[in-house]
């Protein structure tokens, strides 16, 4: 697979990425992950694998609370960064989301903030969400939480500037063949940067075609991180939980 011609392997390895998405909040993970953990009710025993953990903040905050997770991402250095914090019951891996991982080994998985819909064809989405089906032992449940696509293009902020350590960061967005795309360009010590984000514009009616195709059972639907019930106008959030 032509890795180097997928923007997320080249951005999310990037410093920059990182420091445009330094301030982002922590509460909000944490609250989420208190209420899902609430719903889900794991117990001490079950394993958790979080897939395209990123720096790994969130398997970090499951991990504090005594749980046995393993973070898988693409990006080396975001894998890289996060292994200071493994131990007997924390791990990471670089690991593609389109490969199975090991084969009916945990109890829950974990896709969080957005990170599916990154490929270029449709056959990849269901190629990655059989493969997370594939991780999961029989009876294991599977969370998917992206955005509320018909929201997020209604308030699409067509263009922005944002200055984040002293780098004055030019984004705009747009809607171009059924994928949102965020456009960022900065200098930096006299080099022009810019970098894409490409995530495809999914509703629910997409997830439910390729549920059905993955064979996988949607538990429930809900629509922000408190676990309110999904609204298609008003939700910020659309987190399907499923089960294998």
């Amino acid at each position: 697979m032509a890795q180097q011609e997928e923007w997320f392997s080249t951005w999310f390895d990037s410093p920059y990425y990182h420091i445009l998405y330094s301030n982002r909040d922590d509460r909000d993970a944490r609250l989420f992950m208190d209420n899902l953990l609430a719903y889900l009710h794991p117990k001490p025993q079950h394993k958790i694998l979080d897939l395209a953990c990123g720096k790994g903040r969130h398997s970090l905050y499951l991990n504090q609370l005594g749980y046995d997770v393993t973070g898988i991402d693409l990006s080396e250095k975001s894998i890289a960064y996060a292994r200071q914090y493994e131990n007997e019951h924390l791990h990471f891996d670089v690991h593609d989301m389109r490969e199975v991982y090991k084969p009916e080994s945990f109890d829950f998985v974990l896709n969080l903030f957005t990170s599916f819909g990154y490929f270029e064809s449709k056959t990849e989405n269901v190629v990655a969400l059989k493969a997370a089906a594939a991780n999961l032992k029989h009876g294991g449940k599977l969370v998917i939480d992206f955005m509320n696509t018909d929201r997020t293009i209604e308030r699409l902020v067509a263009h922005e500037q944002k200055e984040v350590q002293g780098i004055l960061f030019d984004i705009s967005r747009k809607v171009e063949h059924d994928f949102i795309v965020k456009t960022i360009r900065f200098e930096d010590k006299g080099r022009n940067y810019c970098f894409e984000e490409r995530v495809r514009a999914l509703r629910q009616e997409n997830f439910m075609e390729y549920f059905s195709i993955a064979k996988l059972r949607l538990g429930e639907v809900f629509g922000d991180y408190k676990l309110h019930p999904f609204d298609p106008e008003k939700s910020e959030r659309i987190i399907f939980v499923l089960k294998k």
